[in-house]
């Protein structure tokens, strides 16, 4: 089968997304300026360097109760700032809670039964017991084609990492079982590892 996205696919619902996984979950937390807490997840995320540590998320699509792009996009427009939770298989549940359509003056860790606690090195709030949290300062948000579509890049100022994900000194992922969101509305856990020597090992 071979389509172009502009003619459409013909099938029952689109495959794009099912093709890229699976995606890492960045749980995005943000304040506005007044001081509301907003949490959403977000697949399209990823670390994009090492130093400094920095990283990135898609935006797409909008709100009614927003002018541009999504809570999450105001938020750090205001503010300048972002915590990347990351996301255990034990809160799926609190996750696809917080990924409701709310309004913006909702806060989402309420909504999800989710404690809060403030950022070290920003003025945000982190998920309590996320396995780990990245602490973001805003480096850009760039503008792509289509309707509502942005890319956040942050550099990363404090990293949370929760003593029981520390097993000899290395962040151990089977410890939490992250979890990777498919396509459609599926989703994966990772509970096995291999390892693979790099030939200039």
């Amino acid at each position: 089968m071979f389509y172009r996205p502009e003619d459409g696919h013909g099938l029952p619902h689109n495959p794009f997304n099912a093709i890229i996984t699976p995606r890492p979950i960045g749980w995005i937390s943000s304040r506005d300026g007044q001081g509301v807490n907003n949490l959403a997840p977000y697949s399209f995320f990823n670390g994009v360097a090492y130093t400094p540590p920095q990283v990135m998320f898609a935006s797409t699509g909008s709100k009614e109760d927003q002018e541009q792009g999504k809570d999450s996009l105001s938020n750090i427009r205001q503010t300048g700032v972002f915590c990347v939770n990351i996301v255990e298989y034990a809160s799926r549940d609190a996750m696809n809670a917080s990924s409701e359509a709310l309004p913006h003056h909702v806060d989402e860790f309420a909504h999800a039964g989710l404690a809060a606690l403030d950022c070290e090195t920003i003025n945000c709030s982190r998920i309590a017991n996320a396995p780990a949290a990245l602490e973001c300062k805003l480096t850009q948000i760039v503008s792509l084609p289509g309707a509502s579509n942005y890319v956040v890049f942050g550099e990363v100022t404090g990293i949370h990492l929760r003593d029981d994900c520390l097993r000899d000194g290395v962040f151990d992922v089977t410890t939490y079982q992250p979890l990777a969101r498919l396509g459609y509305r599926d989703y994966s856990v990772v509970t096995e590892l291999f390892s693979l020597a790099r030939p200039d090992d």
